[in-house]
Order: C-alpha cells, then sequence, then structure tokens
C-alpha cells in the first residue's frame, strides 16, 4: 500500500523551452483516501507528470470509477486545452523539489487544508521562477518581449502587472467567507480564516495568515500567524522569518490590538494590546510596571513573548517602553466580518 499525502491535478504554463511557470490546481487533496490512490497509480504512475490527452481521459475515468468524480470533471476538462495537464504526487511531507510541488504546497495554504508551519516549504524560493505577472498570465521574462511584439502587432498590449516569485492568491484561490480590498496585496500559500478582511494596506504573505475573523490594515510577513478577534490597524508590521526575524515563528494570539504603525518582533499572547507606532523588537528593554505602576524590573521584550493580558506602551514623559496587565481586551465589530 503506497500512502500518499497530497494529490493534485492541473493547468500549468510553459514557457518557449517547455519549462513550467506555475500551476493552477482546482481541487487538491490533502491525504486523499487508498481507492483514490490506487486509481492514479494503476491508471498514470505517481510520479509528478505532464500528461497528454489520452493520458488524461484514462486518468478521469479511473477516478470516476473510484468515487472522486468532482477531481475526475476537473481532469476530462482540461483535455483539449491550450495549457499542459499537470498531476502532482507527494508521497511524503518533505521540502518542495519543482514547480508542481511548489504549487501545490501554495494551494494546501490558501485552501485552508494546512494551516502556516503545517507544511514543509523550505527551499521554496529556488525552486519558484521569477514570472512577469501580466494580462495574459505567466509570462517567463525571456520571452516577454517576444510575446509584447507579437500582441502590438495584433493592435493589442500586455500589462505587467509585477515580477515576483510568487503570484496573487485570488488568481488561483477564493477562500469563502473573506474581504479582500487590495488582491495584489495577498500571495498564494496566505491562510485566510472566514471572516478575515483585508483593507487596502493590508498584506499577507505565504506560509502566514490569519484564524479568522480578524481586522488586517497591516503587514503579515511570511511565517506569522494571527489568532482571532485580533485586530492589526494601519500600517502595523509584524516581523517574520523572512526579515529580521531569522528562524524566529512570530504568532499573535486572540483578541489582541496592534495599533497603527507599531511592530512587534515578538509573539503575543492573548488580549494583549501595543500601543500605535511603538515598535518592539526581541532586544528592546521594557519597563515591567506592577498594578500601583511601580516599575518591578526590567526585561527584554523577548522573555515577554507569547505571554497574554499586556499592554505595551510609550510613557509620553520619558520615552521609556512600559509593559504593564491589559484591563481592556478589543473586540471586533461582528457586523464587519460577515461575509456572505
Amino acid at each position: 500500500m503506497t500512502t500518499c499525502y497530497s494529490l493534485a491535478i492541473g493547468s500549468g504554463t510553459l514557457n518557449n523551452k517547455n519549462d513550467l511557470l506555475e500551476v493552477w490546481y482546482p481541487k487538491p487533496l490533502l491525504k486523499p483516501e487508498q481507492n483514490i490512490v490506487d486509481a492514479v497509480a494503476a491508471s498514470v504512475g505517481l510520479t509528478t507528470t505532464q500528461l497528454d490527452d489520452s493520458q488524461a481521459t484514462q486518468l478521469s475515468t479511473a477516478l470516476e470509477q473510484a468515487g472522486e468524480k468532482e477531481l475526475s470533471d476537473i481532469c476530462r476538462a482540461l483535455v483539449g486545452g491550450s495549457r499542459a495537464i499537470v498531476i502532482c504526487v507527494l508521497e511524503q511531507d518533505s521540502a518542495p523539489t519543482d514547480v508542481p510541488s511548489a504549487y501545490l504546497k501554495l494551494h494546501l495554504l490558501s485552501h485552508r487544508l494546512v494551516k502556516p508551519h503545517q507544511t514543509v516549504l523550505d527551499g521554496v524560493f529556488g525552486v519558484l521562477p521569477n514570472n512577469a505577472w501580466t494580462s495574459e498570465g505567466a509570462i517567463d521574462p525571456a520571452d516577454l518581449v517576444e510575446r509584447q511584439l507579437a500582441a502590438r502587432l495584433k493592435g493589442e498590449s500586455i500589462q505587467v502587472n509585477c515580477m515576483d516569485k510568487f503570484p496573487k492568491m485570488t488568481d488561483y484561490v477564493v477562500p469563502s467567507g473573506v474581504r479582500i480590498a487590495d488582491a495584489s496585496r495577498v500571495r498564494l500559500g496566505a491562510y485566510l480564516g472566514e471572516g478575515t478582511t483585508i483593507m487596502h494596506e493590508g498584506f499577507v504573505n505565504f506560509n502566514a495568515g490569519t484564524e479568522g475573523p480578524n481586522m488586517i490594515e497591516g503587514r503579515i510577513s511570511a511565517g506569522v500567524f494571527i489568532g482571532k478577534g485580533s485586530d492589526l490597524g494601519g500600517g502595523c508590521s509584524t516581523m517574520g522569518t523572512l526579515s529580521g526575524g531569522g528562524n524566529v515563528v512570530i504568532a499573535v494570539g486572540e483578541n489582541c490590538l496592534i495599533g497603527a504603525n507599531a511592530g512587534i518582533g515578538i509573539g503575543l499572547g492573548d488580549r494583549c494590546t501595543v500601543e500605535a507606532g511603538l515598535y518592539i523588537t526581541a532586544g528592546t528593554k521594557v519597563n515591567l510596571l506592577d498594578e500601583s505602576g511601580s516599575t518591578i524590573g526590567t526585561p527584554k521584550a523577548a522573555d515577554l513573548s507569547g505571554k497574554s493580558d499586556l499592554l505595551f506602551r510609550r510613557n509620553s514623559l520619558s520615552g521609556a517602553i512600559e509593559c504593564l496587565t491589559n484591563k481592556s481586551a478589543i473586540e471586533l465589530n461582528e457586523e464587519l466580518h460577515k461575509h456572505n
């Protein structure tokens, strides 16, 4: 019996050298049932590959007989198209080794099949090509001028939206129950829980996201996960594993508030508040206050990482950063986070 971590069938874009630039998987499966794995193995094998129309038709029939009608229909619909038909089978949760496996891992996150840090993404940057994301989809930068010239000769033009390794999430996955004011600011591989609102200045990187419901007007960097009911104010920042945070995983608990233009380089427990404009890094010295307002210690902020019911503020007279018990937890407006 062959175990399988994940399986998906999708449509891919090739460059002029027939290298895959990206893959869209409409319905990735996490830990598919054994009869589906057996059907794939008997039909086309369990090696990630591109399928021709005949193989795709054969696989569609095998999936339907195995009871996986939706994936069978997707496979059959791809037959006869202009894009590559790709099957990706991950027998275990290991680091992605090619474009199909990298895109499958990112889809698992945005489809809410796994949460940030629940799937191995080591080396994903080295696997993904840097694409021109255009009005005609992904284009290899080496092929871009040729494509632009061909379009202009037909009286058309190709709009280049960005040059990046990661596409925007909504071109591949649109999770239910979310509101995203500017889709270009949410990368594929983001996890957005039900009831999440991403305002125009909000940003969510891959392998990061929200439990939901949440109000996000700041930046959620790679590796950062925000607990339900928490609010990131306009222009605020969370330090991710791709920036100064290194390998430190930053998480924000439930019902927290990070004020406008504030930032954290430490984790927060539940019901914490960071004053607007205050950026706390791991090495920040903090005056720890008791209920009478007396200083009882000056730990580094890292020593308070992950603890609940804390308020971080700057003393308006001395400029010192203080931490005391947070007596007022935030509560999101329920009506703002109903996105049915």
